[in-house]
């Protein structure tokens, strides 16, 4: 039961990313890793529990929501009831805290956001209401059921708002009717909240695409050449012969950066596994299986009500696997938590020659071991398919709005005149690359080693469509599943992959039928 214990607490560290981004509440979480505990994750904690505590930091990817997470002001049980408007004037509420924008410091840019709205708009009257971020699921979720619901909600990423699914209001006849103009973004970042059935519950504001993080130091200890920074380039390896820059690729140079305590490496028959001392790769902070998965090919895993296994998942498991318990240029959880690895973080360390993460990774090297780090493109899927993870946060609409239209401009106002302000408020890098000159000069005095930020807007090309964390039936136990998988995989030497994926599609089948 002690072991049982020690890997629930794993899967809550890991979900703690979606309690913050407002996904759920701590108490569902309990209860959902404690439904999906069985066999397959007791051998799991046998394997790990031992030896290791991980970290927060070390169990999640979508932990920091903006650059510099500050504190949050203390809980209120609820949202403060909007005053209402006066006179003729339309009163538009604004509920924050479902993810970034409740500390003290945003709170000051959002008020006077708000300010200048209402100085120049006095047919609407644009009101803030602020929960602390711990609470704001069980917030919303109140004000849904008594119908006293807010218009707009923001910022939330896809993660948050798959927490109520069936809230959010298309914008597409909106766009339509006012002649917006969408092509001030690029396209891709459009489509990526385009709805199944053609409409569209987002408009482009603040995004985090993925990349690779490598340290030029190990790289230039090891005689490599950098990895590629533009898509279709292929990678140089030290003999000159030219390879596509693509998983297979990715994983012959890994294994050439990962060392033993002799200097040996990968590569080499006198390689010691047990005494690794600095790898390869590692995909930094992911959370669960289509974190892990969607850059060998975007895909779901679920189809029409039925759990689906797509042919990138199975890719990308086998790739991964090998290359913890076989090739061992990428650490296993073990790894990940000791001594070597867990300060600051994996990559942050400078034991790791590279690290495929999101933007906002940034946050989290300033400061550590490792200086002389730069960016490079995702590598291809064995199809030559380039797919990069994004996370992108913007407001929403919610359908029960009485003032669609109204609501509406407010919310273009948010994610245009007001988002230079915001965007720098929540430490977000602006969709428009008119608006992205200070973010990345702010960027180059953090990290003046020179870093090429250019990959940032070539990765945004590219985003994974379904997302990472597009909706799933039954979405957070679902997720909670995906943890456990994830943490399967990285814990547990010797597997039979295959039965490993039909109990996790058994599993995921079963949740599904609970919606």
């Amino acid at each position: 039961m002690r072991k049982i214990a020690l890997l629930i607490s794993l899967l809550l560290l890991a979900s703690l990313a979606l309690v913050a981004c407002g996904g759920t509440t701590a108490e569902q979480v309990a209860d959902q890793a404690a439904e999906v505990v069985g066999e397959e994750t007791v051998a799991t904690a046998e394997a790990v529990v031992e030896e290791v505590a991980p970290t927060v930091e070390a169990a999640v990817e979508e932990v920091v929501p903006t650059e510099a997470p500050a504190e949050e002001p203390a809980p209120t049980e609820a949202a403060a009831p909007a005053e209402e408007a006066s006179g003729d004037k339309v009163q538009i509420r604004w509920f924050i805290g479902l993810g970034t924008g409740g500390n003290e410091q945003q709170l000051a840019a959002e008020q006077a956001v708000v300010d200048a709205f209402n100085a120049a708009n006095p047919d609407i009257e644009l009101v803030m209401e602020v929960v602390q971020n711990e609470v704001a699921y069980d917030t919303l979720a109140t004000l849904i059921a008594s119908g006293d619901t807010p218009d707009i909600v923001g910022p939330v990423g896809t993660n948050g708002a798959n927490s109520f699914p069936d809230s959010w209001l298309d914008l597409a006849p909106l766009v339509e009717s006012t002649g917006y103009d969408l092509t001030q973004y690029p396209e891709a970042s459009v489509e990526f909240y385009r709805t199944a059935d053609g409409g569209l519950n987002g408009i482009p504001f603040a995004v985090f695409p993925a990349m690779i993080f490598y340290n030029r130091d190990l790289f230039d200890e090891a005689g490599l050449n950098y990895p590629p920074h533009e898509v279709g380039e292929p990678y140089v390896m030290p003999d000159g012969t030219e390879m596509p820059w693509n998983f297979d690729t990715l994983a012959e140079v890994a294994k050439i950066l990962t060392v033993d305590a002799n200097g040996n490496d990968a590569t080499s028959p006198d390689f010691d596994p047990e005494n690794v001392v600095q790898w390869g790769y590692t995909d930094q902070w992911i959370q669960e299986t289509r974190a892990l998965c969607n850059p060998f090919g975007a895909a779901s895993l679920e189809q029409d009500g039925q759990a689906v296994w797509p042919e990138s998942y199975e890719e990308c498991v086998q790739w991964v696997y090998k290359g913890i318990w076989e090739d061992h240029f990428y650490p296993n959880a073990a790894q990940e938590a000791s001594e070597l690895l867990a300060t600051p973080n994996v990559f942050g360390s400078g034991n790791v020659g590279m690290a495929q993460t999101h933007l906002w990774f940034t946050c989290c090297i300033v400061g550590a071991p490792v200086s002389n780090w730069d960016l490079a493109v995702v590598p291809t899927n064995s199809k030559g398919v380039t797919t990069s993870k994004l996370h992108a946060d913007t407001f929403r609409v919610m359908n029960t709005t009485e003032h669609p239209e109204e609501a509406f401009r407010v919310l273009t106002y948010l994610v245009g005149e007001a988002a230079p302000e915001l965007t720098v408020a929540y430490g977000a890098l602006p969709i428009r690359e008119s608006e992205q000159a200070d973010f990345f000069a702010a960027k180059d005095v953090d990290y003046p080693q020179g870093v090429d930020w250019s990959i940032v807007n070539k990765m945004l090309q590219y985003p994974d469509i379904p997302s990472h964390e597009n909706f799933l039936p039954n979405y957070q136990e679902a997720v909670v599943r995906m943890q456990a998988h994830l943490t399967l995989l990285k814990t547990e030497a010797g597997l039979d992959l295959a039965e490993v994926t039909d109990q996790f599609l058994a599993d995921m089948q079963a949740i599904y039928d609970k919606q």
